[in-house]
């Protein structure tokens, strides 16, 4: 008998040939036709100037898992692939090729220098997509639904715009000048969102102040002496009763000879330095905090440039770093500092993407309301499906922690620009109309806007323009991708209305306090509804060791290399069998990868051997007892898997199906009915050996349909070759109940044990397991199955009771 799967072994050279075939005519796209219910997924865009990792591998990977089941579940599945071109990253890549900052040459020379590192970065991210077998529906930029989508495209920043208008006239969006974080760095305000903290070495500096009313010295630490021209206050603890008698009294600043009152209050910490303190504005966030509460305007000495300015004195022009070095000189020389503590623990806010120090500078900004609205997102945060569960209360705490309203302004330049122009002459706002991408700080305001009135201001008459020259936080802008795949701008009484909820949003879990979070606060305020209807949480992947891949340790592994070495499919299978979201994290390393790689081979050898027997033309109408066990437990894994499967769980399935592919179908159903299935010398009747060929091809397809997902290539070649179908156009199998309760009287475990118990005699007398056995007393239960143990163990004489007993 010849098989009808040719190769003898799976290779990634058939991976190849199935992704050239794919690719030449692509069979995934979503149909804008069809009235089957939509399973939309709001797929992460990654940055087109940088390779894939392996973490995003991996989390494309499983959602291409989750696209294929969907499609096999009768599903019009919306997986568009989103290419990100917006942003810091893109500044910073345009910074680092020049030599140059973004912020010291004319705006349009910036842009055009951004867009050349566009379009020079490399797409090899879309390779590694499509080696890797991700279904998206396109590969190709269109308007289409489903079609692939790039952040800077007039199309998809003209609905940042529009959501914005739509906010503005709304009320949920103000401006306002205020404190923020700023990034002397990326020249540009952060939200809180954006800020992360380190610990970082520095100096406790005890400074020597006096007392106006008394002449006393007062030793104040701290770690920020160059903003001691800002200080609002000197404050003790009630409870420290060193400092009582200063309840009221004046502290003279020195080199700056500032007057600052001295008050009690409970922020300040008695162990803490001296126990007194001076506030600053701003040296922190409780500096903000405390400005505030107290009333105090506070004295900015910072500029955006990260220099000290006018109110610097002394300072003026030095970054923040020369300035702390001068004051301590200048303190140094007239013995004002009495003591230098070095200090490893001084918490520090940080830039997440530059990781510069955080400074707090008011500056007019654009704020979205969400303070008034943490009770409305608590509320939605627990309506979600979150997978896993537990992800859930990094949403809550990050809520919990929302004190301010959301800063959406940015001074940078490759970005979605504020749709907004002022009269010269009165400051009136002019607003333009949606449906188009505007660039105010290049552009006459068009003449139908809000606010002009035949081309001039409808205020005042002036027809002179100042254009807006902010553009929109990236957050601002990612926060729309679910409501840009839904086409809300585009249909939004047909196709967005139909399709609203999206049904998954898949990311990681250090940015729900950004993407997750804004996307559903945004789309609240947008809608009234919730955007999501389930969110899937990635973790990250780590090393062998449990440590995180960095290229500084030098062990990050390039998803390149590992398709270049072991193909696509023991990559996939390596995610699916680790992707247990009950663990923190995934551990990746070449040898767990290339593990995976037995199991495809196992796969592959049972399928050829399979594919020697033709399948019968119907099902037989009695099935033999050990055909009807393998047929249950097949269902059994059947039934589990559409079960996980719709909880985002392939791990579980996937281990499982290993497990009874090793453990029960390969080593104890094919041994147990090879012979039947050959029938040589027509032992068995035709209806048993049908009953043989039947399972053994009926098991197959089960066992291809439930991997379809996790393995593509190696399942749509198999089923290709013996069915000829595509498998990825099957339904998914329902499970066959009666099956799955028909009780045979005997167990998998009692296979297993009669099996193991022969083969054992047998090895333990250093025998072949092809040598007879002269007799053996088998398990009452087991007599059903007679007919396939008695030529599998060459059992002679067979007697039936309790115990098994084997001669040899």
């Amino acid at each position: 008998m010849e098989p009808m799967i040719k190769s003898k072994r799976w290779s990634s050279q058939i991976e190849d040939a199935i992704s050239r075939e794919w690719k030449n005519s692509w069979p995934y796209g979503f149909d804008e036709k069809s009235r089957r219910p939509v399973y939309s997924i709001d797929t992460p865009p990654p940055y087109v100037n940088t390779p894939v990792h392996i973490g995003q591998a991996t989390t494309y990977v499983l959602m291409d898992m989750f696209a294929r089941f969907r499609r096999m579940t009768g599903h019009n599945v919306l997986f568009p692939l989103g290419l990100d071109r917006n942003g810091l990253p893109i500044e910073m890549a345009a910074e680092k090729k020049s030599g140059k900052k973004l912020t010291d040459m004319p705006r349009k020379e910036a842009i055009e220098l951004c867009q050349k590192i566009l379009e020079e970065a490399s797409l090899a991210s879309v390779e590694s997509f499509i080696r890797l077998g991700i279904s998206f529906n396109s590969w190709k930029k269109g308007p289409g639904i489903g079609e692939l989508y790039e952040t800077d495209s007039p199309d998809y920043r003209a609905l940042t715009q529009e959501t914005f208008i739509d906010m503005l006239s709304k009320g949920l969006i103000y401006e306002d000048n205020r404190v923020n974080n700023f990034c002397p760095g990326c020249q540009t305000t952060l939200a809180d969102a954006e800020v992360e903290y380190e610990n970082r070495s520095g100096f406790f500096y005890n400074v020597r102040f006096r007392v106006k009313e008394t002449g006393e010295d007062l030793i104040i630490a701290t770690t920020r002496p160059e903003l001691l021209c800002t200080i609002g206050m000197v404050i003790f603890n009630p409870a420290d009763k060193r400092y009582s008698h200063l309840e009221g009294k004046t502290a003279i600043a020195p080199v700056f000879e500032k007057e600052i009152p001295i008050k009690s209050h409970p922020s300040a910490e008695i162990e803490k330095g001296t126990g007194i303190m001076m506030v600053c504005s701003f040296g922190d966030l409780a500096d903000i905090r405390f400005f505030r509460e107290q009333n105090i305007d506070p004295v900015i000495a910072i500029d955006k440039n990260g220099r000290m300015n006018s109110n610097a004195g002394i300072l003026e022009g030095l970054s923040v770093k020369e300035a702390r070095k001068m004051i301590v000189e200048e303190l140094e020389k007239t013995d004002l500092i009495i003591e230098k503590i070095p200090t490893s623990e001084h918490r520090t806010p940080i830039c997440e993407r530059s990781k510069d120090a955080i400074e707090f500078i008011a500056m007019p900004e654009f704020y979205v309301k969400q303070v008034e609205f943490r009770n409305d997102m608590k509320k939605l945060a627990k309506k979600l499906n979150f997978f896993a569960p537990k992800s859930r209360q990094i949403m809550l705490d990050w809520i919990e922690s929302v004190s301010i309203d959301w800063p959406i302004s940015r001074r940078r330049f490759y970005a979605t620009e504020v749709p907004l122009w002022y009269c010269s002459k009165c400051g009136e706002k002019i607003i333009p109309p949606k449906g188009r991408y505007h660039q105010p700080w290049k552009e006459e305001p068009p003449k139908e806007s809000d606010g002009l009135k035949k081309g001039k201001c409808a205020k005042c008459g002036s027809d002179s323009f100042r254009g807006e020259e902010r553009v929109f936080d990236t957050w601002f802008d990612s926060s729309i991708s679910p409501l840009y795949i839904l086409k809300y701008h585009k249909d939004p009484k047909g196709f967005f209305e139909k399709s609203h909820p999206c049904s998954l949003r898949p990311q990681g879990k250090e940015i729900i306090r950004t993407w997750l979070y804004y996307t559903v606060l945004k789309d609240w305020l947008l809608t009234g509804k919730l955007i999501f209807s389930d969110v899937w949480i990635n973790y990250h992947i780590l090393d062998e060791k449990g440590k995180k891949m960095s290229k500084s340790k030098g062990n990050v592994i390039d998803p390149k290399n590992v398709l270049d070495m072991f193909g696509a499919e023991p990559f996939r299978l390596w995610a699916a069998i680790e992707g247990n979201l009950d663990k923190t994290d995934f551990r990746c390393s070449f040898e767990r990868i290339q593990g995976t790689g037995k199991t495809l081979t196992k796969l592959w050898n049972v399928s050829r051997f399979i594919s020697m027997f033709p399948e019968p033309k119907s099902k037989p109408k009695k099935l033999c007892a050990l055909d009807e066990w393998i047929l249950s437990e097949t269902e059994n894994i059947v039934r589990y898997s559409r079960e996980r499967y719709e909880k985002y769980d392939f791990h579980n399935p996937a281990a499982r199906m290993k497990n009874f592919i090793w453990e029960t179908f390969a080593s104890h159903y094919l041994e147990l009915v090879k012979q039947r299935a050959y029938n040589e010398n027509s032992k068995y009747t035709k209806d048993e050996q049908n009953s043989a060929l039947y399972t053994l091809n009926h098991v197959l397809d089960r066992i291809m349909l439930v991997l379809a997902p996790v393995l593509p290539f190696l399942t749509h070649s198999v089923y290709t070759d013996l069915r000829g179908k595509d498998i990825h156009s099957e339904k998914f199998p329902e499970a066959d109940e009666k099956l799955i309760k028909a009780d045979r009287g005997f167990t998998t475990e009692d296979i297993i044990s009669f099996n193991s118990a022969v083969w054992k005699v047998k090895k333990d007398k250093e025998l072949s397991l092809k040598e007879p056995v002269s007799s053996a007393t088998v398990p009452d239960k087991l007599k059903p199955i007679e007919k396939d143990i008695v030529p599998t163990h060459g059992i002679k004489n067979i007697r039936y009771g309790k115990k098994l007993v084997v001669s040899i």
